[in-house]
């Protein structure tokens, strides 16, 4: 997908603002110049940046209620998904934390928290303390199994979880949540047929 037709799904069907989309815009470019010194994307995903980062990450806000609550997003590298996310929330209430253990990385989510007045927070270690947050999202963090582990030891409960995953998310699920009484369900991705969005109620 081109960009302005991803763009005008962002618009149209996932309901961002006119003015979110010139803060993707702003963030889109700074991912490439970014990118010119360190590997936060793969090059050869730079020119389909659009649709395999930003409306990969975006098509999340489809399972968040931004009303009210918070979210983490653990792993968040370059800002997908959080950044994303947080840039679509319009409420001053609900709270997005970034984890990411990368000095580099975490250096330039601060900056564009800055830079676009993004309503979220960067943390250095997503394993210091608590994690208070009625989401959890990740993409690209952890296997499966991880990601379960630190939702069950260290993030307050209940939370939703919602992780992007690739075409093996059936069995990578079935072997994770083996043995869990989580219900979980999987939902199709807008980006990639063969892809798929787990999302489990952690109780």
């Amino acid at each position: 997908m081109q960009e302005q037709e991803v763009i005008n799904i962002l618009k149209k069907e996932l309901k961002f603002t006119d003015q979110s989309i010139d803060k993707l815009k702003m963030f889109e470019a700074e991912v490439l110049n970014a990118n010119k010194k360190y590997n936060f994307i793969a090059k050869s995903t730079e020119g389909s940046i659009w649709s395999r980062h930003i409306l990969d990450s975006a098509q999340l806000v489809k399972y968040i209620n931004f009303k009210q609550g918070s979210l983490s997003d653990l792993g968040s590298g370059a800002g997908f998904p959080g950044l994303v996310l947080a840039i679509y929330n319009q409420n001053f209430n609900f709270h997005v934390k970034l984890y990411e253990k990368s000095p580099i990385k975490k250096n330039f989510l601060d900056e564009m928290i800055n830079k676009l007045k993004i309503k979220a927070v960067s943390y250095r270690n997503v394993f210091d303390g608590k994690i208070e947050s009625d989401y959890i999202v990740s993409r690209a963090f952890k296997k499966l199994d991880k990601i379960i582990q630190v939702s069950r030891e260290i993030a307050k409960k209940p939370h939703k979880l919602i992780i992007l995953k690739g075409q093996n998310a059936q069995e990578e699920a079935n072997k994770a949540f083996k043995s869990q009484k989580f219900s979980y369900k999987f939902e199709s991705s807008m980006t990639d047929e063969k892809s798929k969005i787990i999302i489990a109620e952690i109780v």
